[in-house]
């Protein structure tokens, strides 16, 4: 009977990582498709993208009601509470990924209303790097590899100094073309969002490593967001 216990709990263990990696595969490839359709100014595309924000939304639901599942029946202790809540915390960093991947695809398409601006051409590097931390953090996550998810951790102050540039050339650009303010305006939020995105994935990554160690990370990490100076 405790064999069959055990077993079963493994497997409801293992049904959360599927759920949550499926959910990782998701929120990356939409982010990855927000950019796309930006570039190639396909409005379409966008609010295909926009939708398929639900897939996402619909797997959280499932991973909380497996959290809650697995509370109530199984009540969870030391190593086995911390997957259990590592799996609840993870799935909400990636809705919120999906969400902000949404929200580019959003402002995309009303960025296709006007003539394209020329300073959003950072905004493809930033994402590429943001989801780069992203795919890192969710295989730290799989292999609960720590030193994975503190390098992931670390990087977040790249990105931070890759927006906090993106964000002084678009607010040079206003200033020398107030005619491209409102686009511009877009673009700063676009920026935001996929900043953001990074947060998320440094909280994945510090989620994984108290799942690994049961402690949080020593010290602040490293910030270079500069736009608020």
């Amino acid at each position: 009977m405790n064999d069959h216990i055990v077993k079963s709990y493994d497997s409801e263990l293992k049904r959360l990582d599927g759920e949550i990696k499926r959910m990782g595969e998701i929120a990356t490839a939409q982010l990855d498709a927000a950019v796309d359709v930006f570039q190639r100014r396909d409005s379409q595309a966008a609010m295909r993208v926009v939708a398929n924000d639900e897939a996402i939304d619909a797997l959280e639901h499932e991973v909380s009601h497996d959290v809650l599942r697995l509370l109530a029946l199984r009540q969870p202790m030391a190593r086995d509470l911390r997957e259990v809540y590592a799996a609840l915390r993870i799935s909400a960093d990636i809705e919120r990924i999906g969400d902000y991947a949404a929200n580019v695809a959003k402002r995309s398409i009303v960025l296709n209303q006007t003539a394209p601006v020329s300073a959003g051409r950072g905004l493809p590097a930033l994402a590429h790097l943001a989801n780069t931390l992203v795919r890192e953090a969710l295989a730290a996550y799989t292999l609960r590899d720590a030193e994975r998810a503190m390098a992931v951790r670390s990087r977040d102050a790249e990105l931070d100094a890759q927006y906090t540039g993106l964000f002084r050339e678009l607010l040079t650009y206003m200033a020398e073309d107030p005619r491209q303010i409102t686009a511009c305006t877009h673009l700063l939020f676009m920026a935001k969002n996929i900043e953001r995105i990074g947060d998320h994935a440094t909280n994945i990554a510090e989620n994984t490593w108290f799942l690994v160690h049961g402690e949080q990370p020593e010290g602040e990490r490293e910030k270079r967001d500069l736009t608020s100076q």
